[in-house]
């Protein structure tokens, strides 16, 4: 079964940049973790996506045309900022998984994937 894990996190939280001190431990974390998905067969795909000032937006009305909107659809404390797909017996393996992100604040959503036409 195949499970979405969304990040979500505070944007106006300092980022670290390479060549930042402390940036290629913070990457390590993470490297790390995506290792052991692939390791323990876990792994589908992820990605850190751009900041939220990078966003489009397309605004869909029934009988209007589709508005497009700089920026994201909602204003909100956490911006969506990345993901992982992964491989997961349950709900619950999903979710020890997820507690494994090298995270110490934010919110992840985790979703059961209910359709994937490329998943063969």
């Amino acid at each position: 079964m195949e499970f979405m894990i969304l990040i979500h996190g505070d944007e106006s939280s300092p980022r670290l940049a390479p060549g930042d001190p402390g940036f290629d431990e913070f990457m390590g974390a993470w490297f790390a973790y995506n290792q052991s998905l692939i390791e323990g067969g876990h792994w589908v795909s992820g990605a850190n996506l751009a900041p939220t000032s990078s966003a489009t937006t397309l605004r869909l009305t029934p009988g209007k045309a589709t508005e497009i909107v700089d920026g994201p659809f909602a204003e909100t404390k956490e911006q969506f900022g990345g993901y992982y797909l992964i491989s997961a017996e349950n709900l619950d393996e999903a979710i020890e998984l997820a507690k494994k992100l090298p995270m110490d604040n934010g919110s992840l959503e985790i979703r059961p994937v209910a359709f994937r036409p490329d998943a063969g």
